[in-house]
């Protein structure tokens, strides 16, 4: 179980260095957007610091995330982009949901699995 949660957590962490990594270098092919869903990528790329910012929080938080020591920080670090991605998802790009949702149970259960380092946060 613990060489899963391992492989897991590592192909995560490279999912989201990768993708923050791409809003600096732009390696990636981005699909035709219509309607309502470019008018958002519209929106975004007209507040010019918010992508560098999203993009650094993935390309660190993946970083944080793969490695086991700084695990419980890139969790939650990552956590707010996970909320982002099955929001958007959910409201634009329902055909995505089942994998942004699955990302946020890693991301969750990874939280879960080190509650006990965030306990003194919250008490």
């Amino acid at each position: 179980m613990k060489i899963i949660k391992t492989i897991l957590c590592v192909l995560f962490g490279l999912m989201f260095m990768n993708a923050g990594l791409d809003k600096f270098f732009h390696y990636m092919p981005v699909p035709p957007m219509e309607g309502e869903i470019a008018k958002v990528g519209e929106a975004m790329m007209q507040i010019k610091w918010l992508l560098p910012l999203v993009g650094a929080i993935e390309a660190v938080g993946g970083l944080l995330f793969i490695l086991p020591k700084t695990r419980a920080l890139g969790a939650i670090v990552i956590l707010p982009v996970m909320v982002g991605i099955v929001l958007h998802n959910a409201i634009y790009m329902p055909s995505g949901l089942i994998i942004a949702g699955i990302l946020f149970l890693i991301n969750l259960l990874v939280i879960g699995d080190h509650w006990k380092k965030y306990q003194h946060l919250i008490s």
